[in-house]
């Protein structure tokens, strides 16, 4: 549907709008719900954190005014903001702090967040404005932990009418169809310039572009094809500012650990090596993007440059199925093992076209070894709750939005597979698990880097992923928003900054 300017539900006499689109609707505004990218996006202007990141990823308070790391990093405390007011009026204490974290540590809690929080031995809070975290051991991603946001001890949890401390409170949401923010004038770090901020659900690539066309939204990522060809117009150029930057996140094909297709590492090697990926960035990111190696970005301390990219071998690829047991002992042009043909669904979610060519570019070579490949593409959701959580999957082609703290136990511990956890392909690997734990405890960069440096080496060569790309990220925003400041972390981190002169302003009654 189309919003018409002079009747839309989010008209305002007061302030400006921003209005961007989403591929999926969030799942949960609660943060420690909030496991999706289109929910952590809303979830994070409704929440803040004890901490959070700068433009150049450099933790900086948030709900904390200032922190002491002592004892050798056994004990972090917090001395909290004493001008903050939960969107309903009541005052941000510690207590709310206090209550945060005995939801994380509660096993009946569906977070995949818990992790973060196992080695804290003790909180208390001995006033209103001062937190002491005191853990068992040290752990190194002790102090952005805390970027999580803060619950309000004294209302229930609803996702649908969630009460932050944050620059914007959701006021309507309509499902399907979009949700509506308005600015939060109680702010303590003062009232958003933006009145208004809302997320419309487009599950299609194309018809979001159709309305940015039509500067119906004012922000979009862009596909590779979008950013390069269908903006190079001359209303493009005038009426959009386009960015490009290295993301954080990488593609990935997960297999499912529990299927014995995939138990034995010499078919996920062979799986790797039948795939061309250098072949998927020219043709789908249109060279915008490098070749992934591992959970690690290139340019990050943890990130291993002695790991090479796997290469397109499909002569080694059909070997090593072969050594595997995998032959087409029928001649059917498929491999097949005690009489089941090698054949399995590859998933991914609606919405992102560039999912949906890679997996046919894969699904074309792995059927030139004799593989025989299926594509399913499921709205996001549904792909979610009814496949991920539900592990009634074989194999998926997804992605990760990365932290800047290259800690894996979320991703790649074996203790985190329970459902709505992030290891839900279900990897167990000992010296991994070791590793991973070794890394939460070192801090000096360089030292920590040495082990992360090892388990780039062991997740390469055991793919429990096989690692396909780290894309570009790619935007459009309309030229009337001002004080848009790109860094390192992107281009919302000031958001509450933004504004738009008075002659500029569009959405008004």
């Amino acid at each position: 549907m189309t919003f018409l300017f002079s009747s839309t539900p989010y008209a305002d006499n007061s302030g400006d709008a921003f209005v961007t689109a989403s591929i999926a609707e969030p799942s949960s505004l609660i943060p420690l719900f909030a496991s999706d990218s289109a929910s952590a996006q809303v979830s994070r202007l409704i929440f803040n954190g004890l901490v959070k990141y700068d433009k150049d990823l450099n933790l900086t308070g948030d709900l904390a005014e200032r922190w002491e790391v002592e004892e050798g990093g056994f004990l972090i405390t917090f001395h909290l903001r004493k001008n903050v007011h939960w969107q309903d009026g009541q005052p941000f204490t510690s207590a709310d702090v206090a209550f945060t974290f005995e939801k994380l540590k509660d096993p009946s809690t569906p977070t995949p967040y818990g992790g973060d929080f196992e080695k804290v031995e003790s909180l208390e809070t001995p006033d209103a404005y001062t937190v002491r975290v005191r853990y068992r051991e040290p752990f190194s991603p002790g102090l952005s932990s805390w970027s999580m946001g803060i619950l309000p001890k004294h209302l229930p949890l609803r996702s649908r009418a969630p009460v932050g401390t944050g620059p914007y409170i959701l006021k309507k949401w309509v499902s399907g169809e979009y949700l509506e923010l308005h600015a939060n004038k109680d702010y303590f770090e003062g009232e958003p310039s933006i009145a208004r901020t809302v997320y419309r659900v487009i599950p299609d690539e194309a018809t979001a572009f159709l309305e940015l066309q039509a500067e119906n939204i004012d922000f979009l990522g862009l596909s590779p094809v979008q950013f390069k060809r269908q903006t190079d117009t001359p209303f493009f150029k005038s009426t959009y500012v386009k960015h490009s930057f290295p993301a954080f996140s990488y593609g990935y094909i997960g297999y499912n650990f529990e299927n014995p297709f995939f138990s034995d590492r010499r078919v996920r090697k062979a799986l790797g090596l039948a795939i061309h990926k250098k072949e998927i960035i020219d043709v789908v990111l249109l060279g915008r993007g490098k070749v992934a190696t591992g959970p690690f970005l290139p340019g990050t301390s943890a990130f291993n440059p002695a790991v090479e990219p796997s290469p397109f071998d499909p002569v080694q690829a059909r070997a090593l199925l072969e050594e595997a047991g995998w032959r087409d002992t029928d001649h059917d042009g498929f491999l097949d093992k005690e009489g089941k043909r090698f054949s399995f669904t590859l998933l991914t979610n609606v919405g992102n076209n560039e999912r949906k060519m890679a997996c046919e570019i894969i699904q074309r070579r792995w059927r030139d070894v004799g593989i025989d490949v299926r594509i399913q593409v499921l709205e996001w959701s549904t792909l979610l709750k009814e496949f991920i959580d539900k592990r009634r999957f074989e194999a998926v082609l997804l992605g990760w939005q990365l932290s800047p703290d290259p800690d894996l136990y979320a991703i790649f511990h074996s203790r985190k597979t329970k459902p709505g956890e992030f290891n839900f392909v279900s990897y167990k690997n000992a010296e991994v698990d070791r590793l991973i734990e070794e890394g939460r405890q070192i801090f000096p960069e360089e030292d920590r880097a040495k082990v992360y440096h090892r388990l780039h080496e062991i997740l390469s060569d055991e793919e429990p992923y096989t690692f396909l790309f780290v894309p570009e990220a790619l935007f459009a925003i309309h030229k009337r928003f001002q004080g848009v400041e790109p860094g390192v972390a992107g281009i919302g981190h000031n958001f509450i900054r933004w504004h738009v002169h008075e002659d500029q302003k569009k959405y008004k009654v």
